[in-house]
């Protein structure tokens, strides 16, 4: 079978690897129908930040597929039933495990494509815990899309900001995967939703989407458009994703009691943070890593029903990873780049 093993800093390669061997006891073996592309992807193929792993890696941490065997004593799933692939190996029983936290197992094994062999391969043996059906309207795309793009922000606005209708939120990058499902969720519910994006020509995208307000962040300084539009009042919500380039900037237009929650550094890992702000603005901040398995299955949910939609930059083959990489390197992606593995 195909599959995408990364071989070397920033080499992928297809290679043949043999089929998985029938599954065993509480398995089932996965046939992969599409791997979501995310920008810590880039991360791990350059090294950064995963000296553990081990190459050749077979590469890809958010995927679905069709179930085309199970194991002994498998109920959960039914063969050719499409799934949602939770991407970190998990315990299943630790107390988090037990009470639904997934992604704070105490004894994780590692991330799919990171850790561990990821997805970018045309069948794979799991774990039947690990796979979240996908509910009837639900596309292999979509479904592809509720581990990290949907299932973060999910986990994010919802179990960590607590994010209430009526209410302001700034969504950094909305042009990424996770922003532009960020502006979605965030408007769908009823908020007014301040976003930024880094060209012109992504402005009346992330308008399309829901956005009230779009930042170019290149012309314009976001914090004083966002002190403006708000009458210096502050968002209730910050969503940050990029760092330390915007960080002390997010801390900024946070209104008195402000909420600020973060899943990513792809601009620095470390910043300096103003603590007389900070306890004098009775600031919160929330770290968010992943998501719970239930908010995968909320978020297909609301993407089978037409509530939100997966935005989609490119769809591309196998053959066309090195253009993937570039692309997403250039940052001129807006929405997800998907591999397409197979069809229904």
């Amino acid at each position: 079978m195909h599959a995408l093993q990364l071989v070397g800093d920033r080499e992928l390669k297809q290679v043949d690897l043999p089929e998985p061997d029938a599954p065993e006891a509480g398995e089932v073996t996965v046939r992969i129908a599409a791997v979501a592309l995310n920008h810590i992807d880039v991360w791990g193929w350059r090294g950064m930040a995963f000296a553990k792993r081990k190459m050749p890696l077979v590469v890809g941490a958010e995927a679905s597929g069709f179930v085309e065997a199970i194991g002994p004593g498998v109920s959960s799933v039914l063969p050719g039933q499409l799934v949602s692939i939770y991407g970190a190996r998990t315990c299943g029983l630790c107390k988090p495990c037990r009470e639904g936290r997934d992604n704070l197992c105490e004894h994780v094994s590692g991330v799919h494509g990171f850790h561990l062999d990821g997805f970018a391969q045309e069948k794979v043996n799991l774990p039947a815990r690990l796979l979240v059906p996908a509910p009837p309207g639900c596309s292999p795309v979509a479904a592809a899309l509720a581990p990290v793009t949907f299932g973060t922000v999910e986990h994010m606005l919802f179990d960590n900001a607590k994010l209430e209708p009526g209410e302001t939120i700034l969504v950094h990058a909305g042009g990424s995967g996770i922003g532009s499902a960020a502006i979605q969720l965030a408007k769908k519910m009823g908020c007014t939703v301040i976003t930024t994006v880094g060209s012109d020509d992504k402005i009346e995208r992330a308008k399309a989407l829901g956005a009230d307000h779009v930042i170019n962040y290149r012309s314009d300084r976001f914090e004083g458009v966002t002190r403006k539009l708000t009458k210096k009042k502050g968002v209730d919500v910050v969503f940050e994703h990029v760092g330390k380039d915007t960080f002390a900037g997010s801390m900024l237009v946070l209104k008195r009691g402000g909420r600020l929650v973060t899943c990513g550094s792809t601009s620095g890992v470390s910043t300096e943070v103003n603590l007389m702000m900070l306890f004098q603005q009775q600031l919160k901040f929330f770290g968010s890593f992943g998501c719970r398995m239930e908010n995968m299955a909320n978020a297909m949910q609301k993407m089978a029903r037409g509530i939100v939609s997966p935005v989609i930059d490119t769809e591309i083959g196998m053959d066309d990873i090195s253009v993937a990489l570039e692309r997403m390197e250039s940052r001129q992606v807006f929405g997800k780049i998907v591999l397409k593995i197979a069809e229904a």
